[in-house]
């Protein structure tokens, strides 16, 4: 948890240096990709990931230790191939996980917030899930473990073929020459990401593209379809924490609603979209039918809005950067309230986002929580011993904040329908 924490503390810096040269070379290029709105519910939602990650919030059904210490038909030492075969094999694994979730109803609740975001930029590369509480592929690296791949490697290989798929995540880079035979490119994963019909459920591959070209879900990105983003239930939310759960609602509810009990099974291991014929006639969901023309989800926010959520934001920075460098300090449970504050803290503010009239109230919980967690212990988790106004500063802006966000609501005349604008999409 605390090594993990560390890595974050640079590897955040890193990703967020980068989403914003890519605004600002959007900017320069009068092409901007990364409108802010949807930055922020992106940076967001990669906050939420990563806090869940440090806490140890998931169990794996399969350890690969166990794998390797049941199947194992020899052992190898760490060395430079060691390294080679672990990444290889990850990425195999990769590429069958990232299939089933896209394939199967029950598994693409994991993943729809990668796909959330109707932009495609570096920014929703951190659109990561935080309903995955129960890891039950890691079968899938079964090759590594016949080899007897030391766990050890497995824990280093991880983290960096994660971070490897960052890059692609962009408008900006076209065509890569004789790399696009070999690896992920931009170009093939802004296909992955289109809702077009041709683009659909194709482009799995992580790092290597050539288990799609291997196993039959190869799309090459066509000049003449230019790719829209998204997905075809729209979210309608800049809430990362609302998105990440909002197909397993829509399961649970039809599975209630539908009148066989055949299909209240049924529906958590169908393909993906499928609902009880009786639901889906009764019960209709919003669904994009003319990818080049619908109601792109952007409420209008004031400039004063923007201003304050990206205040609200970089609070949220300061909240998990001092948490993740001061794990061992802060210890059990206190490390599990303080997550618990900064999801509530990201759901208050992308609330406002959203334009909820009831973001006021979810702000006041926040500020409450905040409040009693100094009040109670007199610190904010030991920060006035590095900044000795640090939880005085801290109860000023809680004390604030709801104050602030009430004004907000009735000043904007936010009222239960949100603004959205139309984009017509050419």
């Amino acid at each position: 948890m605390e090594t993990y924490g560390k890595i974050l503390l640079i590897a955040m810096p890193a990703f967020l240096i980068l989403v914003l040269l890519e605004k600002w070379y959007g900017w320069y290029k009068n092409n901007d990709t990364v409108p802010t709105n949807d930055m922020l519910s992106s940076l967001s939602s990669g906050v939420t990931n990563v806090t869940k990650d440090v806490l140890g919030l998931s169990i794996a059904i399969i350890s690969y230790s166990w794998l390797v210490d049941h199947v194992a038909l020899t052992h190898v030492n760490a060395s430079w191939l060691t390294f080679l075969i672990a990444f290889v094999a990850l990425d195999f694994s990769g590429y069958w996980v990232h299939r089933i979730n896209h394939e199967y109803n029950i598994f693409w609740n994991n993943h729809i917030i990668h796909h959330s975001s109707e932009e495609f930029n570096l920014a929703c590369a951190l659109r990561q899930s935080i309903s995955s509480f129960v890891r039950i592929f890691t079968v899938f690296l079964l090759p590594a473990a016949f080899l007897g791949v030391p766990t050890e490697v497995i824990a280093v290989v991880g983290p960096i073929h994660l971070f490897a798929q960052f890059w692609y995540h962009t408008q900006h880079i076209k065509r890569m020459g004789f790399l696009e035979h070999i690896i992920v490119t931009p170009a093939h994963h802004r296909v992955h990401h289109a809702i077009n019909p041709i683009y659909l459920d194709k482009n799995y591959g992580q790092i290597f593209i050539f288990w799609d070209k291997l196993f039959g879900t190869f799309q090459e990105e066509l000049e003449d379809v230019p790719a829209v983003y998204g997905v075809t239930r729209p979210v309608r939310t800049w809430n990362p924490i609302k998105i990440n759960f909002m197909h397993l609602w829509l399961l649970i509810k039809d599975a209630w609603r539908a009148s066989k009990w055949e299909d209240k099974f049924k529906i958590w291991f169908m393909p993906l979209g499928w609902r009880p014929a009786d639901v889906e006639e009764k019960f209709p969901v919003e669904k994009i039918e003319d990818v080049y023309h619908f109601e792109k989800y952007s409420p209008v926010l004031s400039p004063a809005l923007l201003r304050w959520s990206i205040f609200q934001f970089l609070m949220l920075v300061f909240y998990v950067f001092y948490m993740f460098g001061n794990i061992a300090s802060i210890g059990s449970p206190g490390i599990f309230i303080y997550g618990a504050f900064i999801f509530l803290t990201v759901y208050a503010y992308t609330e406002l986002m959203d334009k909820n009239p009831k973001a006021w109230i979810w702000e006041s919980l926040k500020s409450i929580a905040g409040l009693a967690i100094i009040l109670v212990s007199g610190d904010w988790f030991g920060l006035n011993d590095s900044f000795p106004f640090g939880s005085i500063m801290i109860m000023t802006i809680l004390a604030l904040s709801p104050i602030v966000v009430f004004w907000f609501c009735k000043s904007e005349g936010i009222s239960v329908k949100n603004e959205r604008k139309m984009v017509s999409i050419s």
